[in-house]
């Protein structure tokens, strides 16, 4: 049996190390970028060719914080088939790769979510790259829509079960103030990426929490102290730490444009991170669901409960940069950064997403010019939006 050619990507704006490029073409093989080649390449004449048409080829958008989507909730039922349902709703917006988020719940709920997530990975569910549990290690005092009856301090079986051996990457949000600093640290020598959120913590917990090793802010400015003149809070410990990441909601309601480029200018490149944090509106055909009893309605692009409270919101991470672009004035190649290579960073992947390189995995999204996505490919595998 003869190999499987490789596939040319052609007449694309390719996003590089070097920045946007219009005189190279994508060459894939099995699943894997095999090299980015000149158009007189004499290795394009046996690929099978694929015109962009001109369109903007970018790495494949990768989003740490997916609640739902395409009308499904990951907390009202952590299968496998949730997790497919979500990850296919935001592949229609470029996402390639997400942590799907289980916002607080009980114990077995965080198991069964776990478990979920590691059977779609051995089950190779295109996108699906680990778990974000955000909760229930928070702060009632900021707890935003999560359920503060079931907030409660870590014990033994949640160091196990968040420490077990499993398929990806496990990221957890907590509030450094309800935790003990030897539980971030065998938590983070385990491998889980340890992030602050929904957290009444003063400036001195969270510096003591990054130096135990948590390794970023879940969505920045949001439900966390913020940053006063002689008490910096969470959010001057966020923006003072060069090492940690922001997570972004860039959506025009969460965080006043003028605060995201004050972080932005505040942290090292490379630091902060898009994320959605995205509801099951998106990719879905109703506005409303449900959470913790509330029934919560998108509109307008902002998610909110009958009592006024921000649940989430309708972002996806196409619409990210593209806010990124015309809200903060960031430049395409340096949104789209923050949409992929950055996010792989964060989460260790670096060697085998977020960028377009030899080697890297052939995940992409193809844009327009107006910023909106008309394919996506993971793993060399193309997906009309």
């Amino acid at each position: 049996m003869s190999p499987t050619p490789p596939i040319a990507l052609l007449n694309g704006r390719v996003l590089t190390e070097d920045g946007l490029r219009d005189d190279l073409a994508v060459l894939v093989r099995e699943g894997h970028v095999a090299a980015l080649a000149t158009r007189d390449d004499a290795r394009l004449r046996d690929a099978q060719p694929h015109d962009l048409a001109g369109a903007l080829l970018l790495p494949g958008f990768i989003d740490v914080q997916v609640n739902g989507g395409g009308g499904l909730l990951f907390n009202d039922a952590p299968t496998v088939d949730t997790l497919r349902g979500i990850a296919a709703a935001h592949r229609r917006y470029g996402t390639t790769g997400l942590l799907p988020t289980l916002i607080t719940d009980t114990a077995a709920k965080m198991r069964a979510a776990l478990d979920a997530v590691d059977a779609a990975i051995a089950q190779g569910v295109p996108g699906i790259l680990g778990i974000h549990i955000e909760g229930p290690f928070l702060s009632p005092a900021r707890k935003g829509i999560h359920d503060a009856s079931l907030f409660r301090t870590p014990d033994a079986d949640d160091l196990l079960a968040l420490t077990a051996q499993r398929r990806g990457v496990v990221m957890l949000t907590l509030a450094p103030e309800r935790v003990e600093a030897s539980f971030i640290a065998r938590l983070v020598a385990a491998g889980v990426r340890v992030v602050a959120g929904h957290t009444a913590a003063d400036y001195a917990t969270t510096r003591a929490a990054l130096d135990a090793g948590v390794c970023g802010f879940t969505h920045l400015y949001n439900a966390m102290t913020p940053l006063t003149s002689r008490e910096p809070g969470v959010v001057g410990a966020a923006l003072d730490d060069p090492g940690s990441w922001c997570g972004l909601i860039v959506d025009g309601h969460h965080v006043h444009p003028a605060s995201l480029r004050i972080a932005l200018s505040a942290k090292p490149p490379g630091k902060c991170v898009l994320v959605t944090d995205a509801m099951p509106p998106v990719g879905g055909t109703r506005p409303d669901y449900v959470l913790n009893g509330h029934t919560i309605t998108a509109r307008d692009g902002i998610c909110m409960s009958d009592d006024g409270v921000l649940a989430g919101s309708a972002l996806d991470m196409a619409g990210a940069v593209r806010n990124s672009v015309n809200l903060l004035g960031l430049t395409l190649p340096e949104a789209a950064r923050m949409a992929s290579a950055y996010p792989a960073e964060w989460l260790g992947l670096e060697q085998t997403h977020g960028r377009i390189a030899a080697g890297q995995r052939a995940d992409f999204a193809v844009l327009d010019d107006t910023l909106h996505v008309r394919e996506t490919w993971i793993g060399g595998m193309r997906h009309a939006a």
